[in-house]
């Protein structure tokens, strides 16, 4: 186990299972415009610094993430970008959180803002990554990004 510290975090994680897995997996396989999008954007390296920066010290491949959901946007979605939660499940044990009682209670730990973004760890309770080793966690970030698809927000079909 290696130990890692990122923005009031610690975990320890198990680097050989978690490469391993990756090196299996596939890349997020949701064919909606959204995800797509998303996943676009992580094949040409176009996230967060800080976020391909902790991912490639993970040596986890950003374009496979373990959970893609565009949450919302609003009428400035073209300046602000989408709000995204992305995760990228993790061999290992959250060891320390960063001192706050948000999400108390809950199985995430509280949010640490990053120069463009949120990230917290956790466990994700929807059925993802089937088969990854335990214990484990997931890495969560939740952030704006830029439509860069050729196609309308609402598909192919649609006008933006």
């Amino acid at each position: 186990m290696t130990t890692f510290s990122w923005y009031g975090y610690a975990a320890e994680v198990d680097e050989g299972a978690t490469a391993d897995y990756y090196a299996r997996a596939s890349d997020w396989d949701c064919s909606c415009g959204h995800c797509r999008n998303f996943l676009a954007l992580a094949r040409a390296r176009k996230l967060p610094a800080e976020i391909l920066e902790l991912l490639d010290e993970l040596r986890i491949p950003p374009e496979k993430a373990t959970y893609v959901c565009e949450l919302c946007y609003g009428e400035d979605w073209r300046e602000k970008g989408l709000l995204y939660e992305v995760s990228w499940r993790v061999a290992g044990t959250v060891v320390k959180q960063p001192e706050s009682r948000e999400n108390e209670g809950t199985p995430w730990g509280p949010p640490s803002w990053l120069r463009s973004c949120w990230l917290m760890l956790g466990h994700e309770t929807c059925p993802v990554a089937e088969g990854f080793p335990r214990p484990h966690f997931d890495l969560d970030i939740s952030l704006y990004l830029p439509w860069m698809l050729d196609e309308p927000i609402e598909g192919p079909d649609k006008e933006n």
